[in-house]
């Protein structure tokens, strides 16, 4: 089992939300209204006046051969969208209950 942890500009919820039901990932927790901040290039996203974009946050459970597809759709997205902001980062599942 892989985690994968999605931050993205609010702006793209819709088409993140499409893209899991795509990809029938249905093991998640989501987050709204996340402050935060791209490593490089992105504007922050505080929800201030001098800010006031904001983010969400998913943290998607999924098996192994769900997580490259995923990825690639989601970096589709990113690239038509860069200056919304999107990152994906993915981890082992070391157990679960």
């Amino acid at each position: 089992m892989k985690a994968v942890f999605i931050a993205y500009n609010q702006a793209l919820t819709e088409a993140v939300n499409c893209i899991l039901e795509r990809y029938q990932i249905r093991g998640y927790t989501k987050w709204v209204d996340v402050q935060g901040s791209g490593t490089n290039t992105g504007e922050p996203h505080f929800g201030t006046h001098t800010w006031p974009a904001m983010n969400s946050a998913i943290l998607a459970i999924m098996e192994e051969e769900q997580v490259e597809p995923l990825l690639e759709r989601l970096k589709r997205l990113d690239a038509k969208a860069e200056q919304q902001g999107l990152r994906a980062f993915v981890w082992n599942i070391e157990g679960m209950i």
